[in-house]
């Protein structure tokens, strides 16, 4: 059965950084619209249609426009994109970057037209071209994985699904391991298996299948993000190895808290879209006003398991 068939079909079986932040006014009195940009590195994840939704509604609510770009995991096509967009007369560029080093000629361009940047979720490596950065803490994130998964097993096998180019996941996966090797019993942890999943669902099925085939064993799945952990999850069932193997994502979407109430997978640590969005479009609007800005905004995660899932609904995300 197809990895997508078997995780649908599970599926159906299922059946603000600041606390207080809210949304930028409404500026008062009449203004010409004034273009703001966005692109994501894919639009594959719904946790990006969630996040341009919540810039989407401040923006709008100002009375201006937003336009977005969707590169596909392309960073020369994003950085096309975005020269695009300065054509088109942007104002402020909301950024999550393909590739967190590639990505430069893009911001200079930027830079040299006098449009803003707001980074987003994965942090670019030279700060000096944006505004400010607004992310979830991932390094915490991946921590809180690891002390999840050290209370439930004494010693395991893991494997790790990431993706170099993303600094968000590279974070998290280095959180995980840190922590891991900070441990008094880290002797009886071992990475076995480490392979890039791009943070998409079938890639990470693909590099799941990868290291099935190659006999490794593993009693610890971490995936960078919620679609590599379910593409884990897919792989696994496909292999009829998914007993007894615990599988942890972050991002806290609705489609893993859907497997998590089934049982199927172990944790998340949570993110928010939407407060991360709100708070990157006022931080937007506090730049276009001239006030001072925070060079870097980090939001904590939150650890959902299926013990305190009720605490949690399934179908949104946030808390």
């Amino acid at each position: 059965m197809n990895r997508k068939v078997i995780l649908a079909v599970v599926l159906l079986a299922a059946a603000t950084a600041l606390t207080g932040c809210r949304a930028a006014e409404v500026v008062e009195g009449e203004h010409d619209p004034r273009i703001f940009g966005a692109t994501y590195m894919t639009r594959n994840n719904p946790y990006f249609d969630v996040l341009h939704e919540a810039i989407e509604n401040v923006v709008e609510g100002n009375g201006d426009i937003v336009i977005s770009r969707n590169p596909c995991q392309d960073q020369e096509k994003q950085n096309e994109q975005i020269l695009e967009m300065l054509d088109e007369g942007i104002k402020v560029l909301f950024l999550n970057p393909v590739d967190w080093e590639t990505v430069e000629p893009a911001l200079k361009a930027c830079q040299e037209k006098g449009v803003i940047v707001i980074n987003m979720d994965t942090v670019v490596k030279n700060r000096e071209y944006v505004a400010s950065i607004v992310e979830t803490d991932n390094y915490a994130a991946g921590v809180q994985c690891a002390e999840d998964m050290m209370k439930r097993l004494d010693k395991a096998r893991i494997v790790v699904l990431d993706n170099p180019t993303q600094t968000s996941i590279s974070n998290r996966v280095q959180g995980f391991i840190d922590t891991v090797e900070a441990s008094a019993e880290s002797e009886n942890y071992k990475v076995v298996a480490r392979k890039c999943g791009q943070g998409e669902f079938e890639d990470s099925a693909d590099a799941m299948a990868t290291i099935l085939n190659r006999g490794v064993e593993c009693e610890v799945v971490l995936g960078g993000n919620d679609p590599s952990a379910l593409g884990a999850l897919a792989t696994l069932q496909q292999y009829h190895k998914d007993n007894d193997v615990l599988i942890y994502g972050i991002d806290g979407a609705p489609d893993f808290k859907s497997m998590l109430n089934l049982g199927l997978v172990t944790g998340t640590s949570g993110q928010d879209p939407h407060q991360i969005g709100e708070v990157a479009a006022q931080t937007a609007y506090d730049c276009l006003a001239g006030k001072a800005v925070e060079k870097y905004i980090s939001i904590a995660p939150y650890m959902i398991t299926q013990e305190n899932l009720d605490d949690y609904e399934i179908s949104g995300w946030g808390r």
